[in-house]
């Protein structure tokens, strides 16, 4: 992709998802998740009415006299928006690849997060961590995040999101607002995100198309496994193969739903030709309620 394409993406996604995040989303995103952490401030004398939990029994000792410790809305949050770029985001039989849509839903989540004055980090994964951007604050810092959403090219097709759990833990010491997006076609991630989310306030986005859901009948057809590459000739006329198809794909929305539940996280399920404003909506809403 040329520079010139390039940019007129970045500024067709940007003019798109930062009209969402100004108009609808900053408000919600803002009720969702300030005010979650609270950070000491300061210790003074205890006065009536105060909460008796709060009293700092070391500080009371030394000047036998009741002080309490004080706290204070964290006014700056951290997002991280973890991004699945394996072969089977570059899957789509609408207007665009479920690519596409993670990152619009991305961008429209990094620029409400700007509009709170907060920083924005991205992971991009496969079966390893292909890149990483540190949070930082700014529009330009967004719209870099947007271009490697855009143009940026995995070294692998595979997918391993426990690992990519297992990074973000490690590199996030600080508490922040975890996003995890992909179509979660993997399994074993369920120990790793539970470690994650009991420090992190995590969010599964599974992003899926309908073929993704059921295979329809269209004779014999070669179809591509995006991640492996290989090529395989399968009978869609069988009733058998059909719902194996979608057995499997079941079975991998189950796992995905448990281990979110489990582990304490919020999930949101979304497929690319339904609106995924009103799924971010409606999700941040029962949040903040």
């Amino acid at each position: 992709m040329d520079t010139k394409e390039l940019l007129k993406k970045v500024r067709k996604i940007e003019i798109k998802t930062k009209r969402l995040s100004n108009h609808i989303f900053s408000g919600e995103y803002h009720s969702s998740f300030k005010g979650r952490g609270m950070t000491f401030s300061e210790v003074r004398q205890y006065q009536y009415g105060d909460d008796i939990r709060a009293i700092d029994w070391n500080v009371t000792a030394r000047y036998n006299d009741t002080h309490i410790k004080v706290f204070e809305e964290e006014r700056e949050l951290t997002m991280v928006l973890m991004v699945d770029i394996s072969g089977s985001e570059f899957f789509g039989t609408t207007e665009q690849f479920k690519r596409d849509t993670i990152t619009e839903i991305a961008a429209t989540l990094a620029f409400s997060a700007t509009q709170n004055n907060d920083k924005v980090g991205l992971v991009l994964f496969s079966d390893n961590i292909e890149l990483f951007i540190p949070p930082k604050k700014g529009k330009s810092h967004v719209l870099r995040i947007i271009r490697e959403l855009i143009e940026f090219k995995p070294k692998s097709n595979k997918t391993n999101i426990g690992e990519a759990l297992k990074y973000v833990s490690n590199v996030m010491k600080k508490k922040a607002i975890v996003f995890v997006l992909s179509d979660f076609m993997d399994t074993d991630y369920d120990h790793s995100l539970k470690i994650l989310g009991n420090k992190h306030d995590v969010t599964g986005i599974r992003v899926y198309d309908k073929h993704d859901e059921e295979i329809p009948n269209l004779g014999m057809l070669p179809v591509k496994d995006a991640e492996s590459g290989k090529v395989l000739l399968v009978n869609t006329m069988s009733k058998k193969v059909r719902n194996s198809y979608k057995a499997n794909y079941l079975e991998s929305l189950d796992y995905f739903e448990k281990s979110f539940s489990k582990s304490g996280s919020g999930a949101i399920n979304t497929r690319i030709d339904e609106s995924y404003v009103k799924k971010l909506l409606g999700y941040f809403k029962r949040k903040g309620a």
